[in-house]
């Protein structure tokens, strides 16, 4: 049983759709989502990020184990 790829899997990039990862990656959408809205895997959503400088880390969480309690 194979998976059917993404709408967009293999195809250029356009500089609306690298827009639309910078806004969605500001808005902490997480990769996989972003995945699904752009119709790519999570891994070339985290791969084009990587290219254009854009970063997939949350603004706006505490990392892991710093909660005050």
């Amino acid at each position: 049983m194979s998976t059917k790829p993404p709408p967009n899997a293999g195809k250029s990039w356009t500089a609306a759709q690298d827009a639309q990862l910078s806004r969605e990656a500001k808005g902490n959408t997480p990769t996989r989502v972003i995945g699904l809205h752009m119709g790519r895997t999570a891994d070339s959503i985290r791969s084009r990020a990587s290219d254009i400088g854009v970063s997939l880390k949350p603004t706006n969480q505490s990392p892991y184990g710093t909660k005050k309690r």
